[in-house]
């Protein structure tokens, strides 16, 4: 299935939605917004694009389902496959972890692949996109009023002013501006420790589709390291070292490459780049200010183990699109925009939570917290249920919204709480929903389900209860649909696109019951098709909308599709 074309601003005089930092989680935003012919512009400090080494390369399976309906397929295509992550203490292996696919995506679970590699794929469908990246523009300030964003940016010309209906913060490193013009606090920890990153090409076999874990291996003992596979051949090694660690000193004195030999022996290799990092854990105050949102590493900072960062920053960018769009185009009030600091900014203190617990037990602090990752990593070599207390980081997974305001819980389908690592769980309301083949409406070719998802609110129909002619329920579904919400509707029977069953087999949905679907695939409600009251009310809970019952003829018109 062809990815959308980005589509015509509904009004090509209105003010554009400013996306600040050209990054993957900016980049993301502005492809999102525009495919929804949303009007955007994008500013980044630096004078050009700057593809140096490898930085954030873990990308999960959701994630490269949005970039897959933006066209970006080739970014999966491209990265390197790996489903098993493996922990080692010291020379043995304690245990390996295999990744769930609930659906049967055809999409793997996670790839490994640069970030500046992630960064071209994503500038080319910037271009022919028509969204233009104003570089060398320095973001010094920010105000709005009731209508609009202004943007004072430093160039090489002088100071520019830029005007936008909102503004999107995707500022990383350099988001202090905005949040500091904004009045919010960045609080959080910072780690002595620091990690050596060096990616390294070279030729390991068995090695390239698994994510190696150490701890306290002999050649790094005391502290950890962290092997990742790449594509042609490139191995991404992350070493926990010292505060005083010397990278220069390092290289001059040859126990650089002394430490790379302690792991891949005397194989000959290539060092591509590396580096040295801090690592932080912060989570600003709020990530919506008015109609400024604020997204990725602008708004949050984990430690990478796990590969939460990019990864979240990607479902900031995919939840702030819809939303600004439905708002810009009159489909929802700007209540909707606080659900994106409500639903975002718990996924953030989760992601502290998980990231800051990991680093408590690579870096404890105290004797108290040192003899307890001693005892779990002793006990791990013969006792499997030590096992999941060995944190090396809980792999990136969507946020569950199941406490958000825009989701109607179900009785019959409670939300279980996090599940045990390496789990996806079970389907319900606020869960992200599986992907799975599908036949698409108007596709002779066959395709999967997330892409159609994202094309407004899709509801699927399970069996039609004893006695019920299947066609009259979809009828009175969309209608009742149609009436609540005034944005694009998708109806569907799940017997009709469901080529292989995987998803009714995950969905197990009962005679007439209607699971609800956001255009962010998580699922909103699941509701009887034959309860009217409830179907409304979900969809309008869904929207941020109080239920009312107007005449659905005065909306804006719509997109519907029925199957």
């Amino acid at each position: 299935m062809r990815p959308p074309a980005p589509r015509p601003p509904a009004d090509t005089v209105a003010d554009p939605v400013l996306v600040l930092g050209a990054g993957p989680v900016g980049q993301t935003a502005a492809l999102l917004l525009a495919r929804r012919g949303v009007p955007v512009r994008i500013v980044d400090t630096r004078p050009e694009r700057d593809a140096v080494g490898s930085k954030a390369i873990c990308q999960q399976r959701d994630v490269l389902d949005v970039w897959d309906w933006l066209g970006a397929g080739t970014i999966a295509e491209e990265g390197l496959t790996w489903d098993t992550a493996r922990t080692f203490y010291r020379d043995r292996e304690l245990f390996s972890v295999r990744l769930p696919d609930p659906g049967a995506s055809p999409l793997p679970p996670f790839v490994n692949i640069s970030q500046s590699r992630t960064e071209q794929v994503l500038d080319h469908l910037l271009d022919e996109a028509g969204v233009r990246t104003l570089w060398d523009h320095r973001v010094t300030g920010i105000t709005q009023d009731d209508d609009g964003v202004d943007v004072e940016c430093a160039t090489p010309d002088g100071p520019v002013r830029l005007r936008g209906s909102h503004a999107l913060a995707c500022l990383g490193a350099h988001g202090g501006v905005v949040r500091e013009a904004l009045g919010l606090g960045f609080e959080g920890t910072s780690f002595d420790d620091r990690f050596l990153i060096c990616d390294i090409r070279a030729d390991l076999p068995g090695w390239e589709r698994e994510r190696r874990f150490y701890f306290d291996p002999e050649w790094n003992p005391g502290r950890q390291v962290l092997i990742h596979p790449c594509p042609d051949s490139v191995f991404r090694i992350d070493w926990q070292v010292p505060a005083d660690f010397d990278l220069d000193a390092e290289r001059d004195t040859g126990r650089l490459d002394a430490r790379i030999r302690q792991i891949i022996g005397e194989r000959p290799y290539e060092i591509v780049w590396n580096s040295v990092y801090r690592f932080h854990t912060r989570v600003v105050d709020r990530m919506r200010s008015g109609r400024v949102l604020l997204a990725g590493d602008c708004a949050h900072l984990v430690a990478p183990f796990g590969a939460r960062g990019l990864n979240s920053g990607v479902q900031d960018a995919e939840n702030a699109a819809w939303k600004l769009a439905y708002v810009r185009a009159g489909w929802a009030g700007e209540e909707l925009l606080e659900s994106y600091h409500t639903e975002r900014h718990a996924a953030a203190l989760e992601n502290a939570e998980i990231t800051s617990a990991t680093m408590r037990f690579l870096v404890p602090h105290g004797p108290e917290e040192h003899d307890r990752r001693l005892s779990v990593l002793d006990r791990a070599l013969t006792d499997p249920s030590a096992h999941p207390h060995v944190d090396s980081g809980r792999l990136a997974e969507p946020f569950w919204y199941t406490d958000s305001a825009l989701t109607t819980p179900c009785p019959e389908r409670p939300f279980g709480g996090r599940p045990p690592r390496g789990r996806a769980p079970d389907p319900c309301p606020g869960v992200i929903l599986p992907d799975a083949p599908a036949a698409l409406p108007g596709s002779e070719r066959p395709g999967r389900l997330r892409p159609l998802l994202r094309e407004g609110f899709t509801l699927l129909l399970g069996p039609a209860p004893q006695g019920e002619d299947p066609g009259a329920l979809l009828d009175r579904v969309r209608a009742i649909a149609e009436h609540a919400c005034p944005a694009p509707i998708t109806t569907l029977h799940l017997s009709d696109v469901d080529t292989t069953g995987a998803l009714t087999r995950a969905l197990d949905p009962a005679p007439g019951q209607v699971w609800i679907v956001r255009p962010d695939a998580h699922i909103a409600a699941v509701v009887p098709g034959t309860d009217t009251a409830a179907l409304h009310t979900a969809l309008r809970t869904a929207l941020g909308l109080a239920p009312d019952r107007a005449d659905p003829g005065t909306r804006p018109p719509r997109t519907t599709t029925t199957r």
